[in-house]
């Protein structure tokens, strides 16, 4: 019988023992793929060229409507000030002309007034006829160079290794 309090003959140490290596797949290279293969590479890297940059122009017109939109409704808000302060100006102007050039008179300080306002209409409106000309129509100008390359690219391709 064996005594509990002794230790038990020490075992020898196993070596830990590695998984098998497995070589990664390796890609057939380019002068063993068959020409299946060669233009099936070719049309899904098109496609994925074109879908770039699609999203190239959808970014970069989204970018420019964004700007766009937040220069006009902060645009509008001065405007609504400049307005109001110009009504309560104008009214005083009317005011004055009446009492120190037309002695009295109501009216002819207000037409005069009128016609300014035409006229400052008429520049206003020329002015924003000239800024939103030159605003839109919004187009992605880096897409459409960026096409422009690729298409040079893919023709000096076609005419082959020179």
């Amino acid at each position: 019988m064996t005594d509990p309090n002794q230790t038990p003959p020490s075992l020898p140490p196993v070596p830990p023992q590695l998984p098998p290596e497995v070589p990664p797949p390796s890609a057939p290279q380019p002068e063993h793929r068959s020409v299946g293969e060669l233009v099936f590479d070719v049309s899904e890297r098109t496609s994925t060229l074109i879908r770039e940059e699609i999203e190239l122009a959808k970014a970069e017109v989204s970018e420019k409507v964004t700007k766009i939109a937040r220069g006009s409704a902060v645009g509008v808000a001065a405007g609504t000030f400049a307005f109001l302060a110009l009504i309560l100006v104008m009214e005083g102007i009317a005011w004055v002309l009446n009492e120190e050039v037309f002695d009295g008179k109501t009216w002819p300080g207000f037409f005069i007034e009128a016609a300014v306002f035409l006229l400052i209409a008429a520049a206003a409106g020329f002015f924003a006829y000239k800024a939103v000309k030159a605003g839109a129509p919004p187009v992605p100008a880096q897409a459409i160079e960026e096409a422009k390359l690729t298409k040079e690219i893919f023709e000096k391709d076609e005419e082959g290794p020179s």
